[in-house]
């Protein structure tokens, strides 16, 4: 197996009227219970808040601004090299309402949702950090080590 470089993606993480956004994003498995901070694969010669602006507007419809850099996770899949690291930074809507009508132009998106604290607890995420990341004091921006990519 050849190892690649690592892909670099910006998330966003959105809490509004306490509850968290996330996004089920995996193209072709429609049935994947599995949730994630909306965003995506960085685009060289653009900086990474205008990368993430773009990815959630793609994902959700919804215009933000960027603030802090709040988590580092990264993760791999040993079995083909794919190594991807996610820079999650704190973001608020500035404009737009989730839309059950909207649909991402790329079609990797297959919904959106705002969860409590409490519903985090009944869902499947990642990573298992960004509950505590999203909904604990600002400051220090913190790493979560590598870990395998699931399914």
């Amino acid at each position: 197996m050849k190892l690649r470089s690592p892909r670099l993606a910006v998330r966003a993480i959105i809490v509004h009227e306490a509850r968290l956004l996330l996004v089920n994003a995996y193209p072709g498995v429609r049935g994947s219970d599995l949730w994630c901070a909306p965003g995506g694969g960085v685009e060289p010669g653009q900086s990474l808040p205008a990368n993430l602006v773009r990815e959630v507007h793609e994902e959700t419809g919804l215009t933000i601004s960027v603030g802090e850099l709040a988590l580092v996770n990264e993760f791999h899949d040993p079995r083909n090299g794919f190594h991807q690291v996610d820079l999650f930074f704190r973001s608020r809507i500035t404009a737009g309402k989730i839309n059950d009508a909207w649909c991402d132009p790329e079609n990797v998106v297959t919904d959106r949702h705002f969860f409590s604290p409490g519903e985090l607890l009944t869902i499947r995420l990642k990573p298992d950090s960004l509950p505590d990341v999203a909904f604990g004091p600002a400051g220090t921006a913190r790493y979560d080590p590598l870990e395998n990519i699931v399914d």
